[in-house]
């Protein structure tokens, strides 16, 4: 069947660059896929919401490409891959912007239990150089599978998340031949944006949309990790700029999803454990007794008690 409709939303995180120049058109997606010619946007700087995608861009002309706690000024053809729990931003340099942007889920790509996750990939791992500066001939090569993915996405053949996938395979090998050839910069300010990054990480985990889809970071060594840097170095500049460790926010981002949780959903209090990150539903009883002096069930009866008693008389 066709792939459905999907608007994309412009979303800047806390560390992303100022908001987009322009308003995005409307696209052609999928909640699993989509491709796009860069043209489209101009010089806009697209920033989308779904916290899921992984992103695969072709580039012409010049930006600065802000990616983790580095940098790498982009001044010929390219190719770049983001993943999607590694903040990142696009900065235009000149007025022509081309090439061609994918968008797709894990679960789009990866069809079986076996395939090593996307997040192991030497492309999207953390630490790995997400830029490879492209020749025209190399260009033309990998021009060549976004063209036949983007036609593919509007032919509306019945089989078309199978040839896509195929194509974005290609791509994906055709990228493993190259090597990466920037050079990073480290930011000035690096105490200040590795504080900014975290904010920006943890945010991008929330809200909470299904109980299946479960926080991935929730230690500050997971932060640190994602963001390569120590621990140590992460807690000083997050108490630095804030006055508070980073477990503490943390700690209080995740009682404030779990309070919205059991208020606003009906499910039960393992399922949000588990949507939180617990292995164990008292080691979610524990924590947040230990935050909030009270325990979810006794919290999600008081909320329903006010509930009942605001609700309007019934009409005779």
């Amino acid at each position: 069947m066709p792939l459905p409709a999907l608007t994309p939303v412009v979303s800047p995180t806390p560390s992303s660059i100022e908001a987009p120049t322009g308003q995005l058109p409307e696209i052609v997606a999928a909640d699993c896929f989509n491709v796009y010619a860069r043209e489209e946007f101009s010089a806009c700087k697209p920033m989308f919401g779904r916290r899921d995608y992984y992103k695969i861009s072709l580039l012409t002309g010049s930006s600065r490409y802000n990616y983790a706690t580095r940098g790498v000024l982009i001044d010929r053809p390219a190719l770049v891959f983001s993943n999607p729990l590694i903040p990142y931003s696009w900065e235009p340099i000149s007025e022509e912007q081309g090439g061609y942007l994918c968008m797709f889920t894990e679960e789009f790509l990866i069809v079986n239990d076996r395939a090593a996750s996307l997040q192991e990939s030497p492309l999207f791992r953390l630490g790995s150089d997400p830029v490879y500066l492209v020749n025209e001939t190399q260009y033309a090569d990998l021009s060549y599978f976004f063209r036949k993915m983007l036609q593919e996405l509007n032919s509306g053949y019945v089989f078309q998340q199978e040839v896509i996938r195929n194509y974005l395979n290609l791509l994906i090998h055709e990228a493993l031949k190259l090597q990466p050839q920037a050079c990073y910069y480290q930011h000035p300010n690096a105490a200040t944006r590795i504080a900014a990054l975290f904010q920006g990480l943890l945010e991008r985990q929330f809200p909470i949309d299904s109980p299946a889809h479960g926080l991935k970071l929730r230690t500050p060594g997971d932060f640190a990790r994602q963001l390569s840097v120590h621990v140590n170095h992460l807690n000083r500049a997050v108490r630095e700029l804030t006055g508070k460790p980073t477990s503490v926010h943390i700690a209080e981002r995740i009682i404030h999803e779990a309070k919205a949780l059991l208020m606003h959903t009906s499910w039960s209090t393992a399922e949000i454990a588990y949507a939180l990150g617990f292995e164990y539903p008292t080691y979610f009883n524990n924590f947040f007794k230990k935050q909030t002096g009270t325990t979810p069930s006794a919290l999600r009866a008081f909320f329903n008690q006010s509930h009942a008693a605001a609700a309007p008389p019934p009409s005779v």
